[in-house]
């Protein structure tokens, strides 16, 4: 199961790059929140999952979907407009790092402990890798394209937090279809303004990238996502986040032609050192397995 979700949010990076050939960033972003509100409203039916009527939950989930859909998802198609969808799925692996800091500085259940914050070093350490040292002393697009991904993964953190503080008595998945319809209502009207009407003329292959980007990636993800939380556990579902870049880089190989330097796998490798450390059980396990080998010599 976790493999299929990062599978599904490894492609919406894939289905983002079809679909910016005819759509620009922010109607994408208002496609993929759109179309999966009726298939979760479906499910939540189906599950006979209560909805809420509180003008208070619904004001809590327009600030999720502000903060988990409408802000990151618009910010990582514009990103992918200068950078490929394998560089872009790197970058937002920087979430786990920037989320154990934003809940260390926020919450006090999780405290900001050395750990978080050598994982955190370390994650910003293969970003600046990725970047170059030179990316912030010229104003590149595709250096902005970067930050804006970056900011991305930011705004996951804050919705992380939000969710924790807001919408911890709510069944999950009211919470995703009350986020998404939160995003929905957000995007309808921006995209008016910015980008005017959505265009319906649009190619075939537009159109299955459209509906894979709602269906798959965004409903179907979160089904996904919220099953492996109740058998798995948080920990074990932030594994995710370092399986997400090989299923997008593959795709864009494959599919896209596109290519990358030895500086985004250099950094998707420190990146993934600092999630280890984040995380901290890769680390304790091996310790564990070094004291076993030790006392079984000893004996």
């Amino acid at each position: 199961m976790l493999l299929a979700l990062a599978a599904v949010w490894g492609g919406s990076f894939f289905f983002a790059e079809i679909a910016l050939t005819e759509v620009p960033p922010m109607t994408i972003t208002l496609h993929r929140v759109v179309w999966a509100v009726p298939i979760l409203a479906l499910i939540v039916r189906a599950r006979r999952i209560p909805v809420p009527t509180g003008l208070r939950i619904w004001g809590a989930y327009l600030v999720m979907g502000a903060l988990n859909n409408a802000i990151p998802f618009t910010l990582i198609f514009w990103g992918q407009t200068q950078i490929s969808s394998g560089l872009a799925s790197i970058l937002n692996g920087t979430t786990a790092m920037f989320g154990a800091v934003v809940a260390g500085l926020l919450l006090r259940d999780e405290p900001l402990t050395p750990r978080k914050i050598g994982g955190a070093a370390l994650g910003l350490a293969g970003v600046a890798v990725i970047m170059g040292p030179g990316a912030l002393a010229q104003l590149d697009p595709a250096n902005l394209a970067q930050l804006a991904v970056l900011c991305a993964a930011l705004s996951y953190a804050f919705a992380s937090v939000w969710a924790k503080t807001r919408l911890g008595g709510q069944p999950p998945l009211m919470n995703a279809l009350g986020m998404v319809t939160g995003s929905a209502v957000l995007m309808i009207p921006a995209v008016w303004v910015v980008d005017g009407p959505p265009q319906i003329a649009l190619s075939a292959p537009v159109w299955g990238a459209l509906i894979g980007i709602a269906a798959l990636s965004t409903a179907l993800a979160y089904v996904l996502y919220f099953a492996i939380l109740a058998r798995a556990g948080a920990a074990n579902l932030m594994l995710v986040t370092l399986l997400i870049p090989p299923f997008a880089i593959t795709l864009g190989v494959l599919i896209l032609d596109e290519t990358m330097g030895p500086e985004a796998f250099a950094g998707f490798a420190i990146i993934a050192a600092g999630f280890a450390v984040t995380d901290g059980r890769l680390i304790a396990a091996l310790l564990a397995a070094r004291r076993s080998r030790v006392h079984g010599a000893r004996r």
